[in-house]
């Protein structure tokens, strides 16, 4: 789903609604996360999951196309980690 779809679900659930309102509510739900995880917060939807910042440290790899060693700068990565309820409703459990 992109972020286009989510939109057009979201306006079709509340017809009332303008789409460019809808647009709007999206975007700035996103881009809290986006800031709150660039702020090195946590972010954490009850029943979807939550998001995080883990830290990779510097490391060596090697250049596919020549086999060289390459040194891999450390750096930040998002983390999803899903929730209990998402969980079971992707494998068809009952999550009430």
């Amino acid at each position: 789903m992109t972020k286009s779809d989510l939109v057009e679900r979201v306006s079709a659930i509340y017809p009332y609604m303008h789409v460019r309102n809808v647009e709007k509510v999206v975007s700035i739900i996103l881009n809290s996360i986006v800031n709150s995880l660039k702020d090195g917060g946590r972010v954490e939807l009850r029943g979807f999951g939550s998001f995080s910042v883990r830290y990779r440290e510097e490391f060596e790899g090697r250049n596919p196309r020549t086999g060289e060693l390459v040194v891999v700068q450390e750096k930040k990565v998002p983390f999803f980690k899903a929730g209990q309820q998402l969980k079971d409703l992707i494998n068809g459990s009952d999550a009430s």
